[in-house]
């Protein structure tokens, strides 16, 4: 089974779309694996964005991913990575199609309501970051 995160960020829960969300997920057939409620941490913020954190607009993301609490969540199944990919739609909410979560609940680029690894090293690398062990569990 394949693992990936997603992370639902401050736009899911200022929208009430949380349990939507996640609902959508498990009617994909996805497994919920583990799943924590939390507040990103600046260090853990410029360690999960390390690819941009040099960039002039990495302090407006993390504003707004520190805004209030976020949902992490492991997720598993089949395939996974992609197919979360899939169903979230692109990183543009502006672009992304009806029927994907970024589609129907997102804003922008930043307001697109969840992240979700993109390649089984990030997925890895993700869950590690944002769980210790014996919180993420096999089904």
């Amino acid at each position: 089974m394949e693992k990936t995160l997603v992370i639902l960020k401050p736009d899911a829960f200022a929208k009430r779309k949380v349990g939507a969300t996640l609902e959508r997920f498990e009617n994909a057939g996805f497994e919920i694996l583990g799943a924590k409620m939390m507040r990103l941490t600046p260090a853990l913020l410029k360690d999960h964005y390390s690819h941009i954190a040099d960039k002039p607009f990495f302090p407006e993301i993390e504003q707004f991913m520190g805004s209030r609490p976020v949902l992490v969540v492991a997720l598993g199944g089949q395939g996974v990575i992609d197919r979360v990919r899939l169903l979230v739609g692109p990183t543009n909410s502006r672009i992304a199609p009806a029927g994907t979560i970024r589609g129907d609940f997102g804003t922008d680029m930043m307001l697109n309501i969840v992240h979700a690894s993109d390649s089984p090293e990030a997925a890895e690398a993700e869950i590690k970051r944002f769980f210790v062990d014996g919180e993420v569990f096999s089904i």
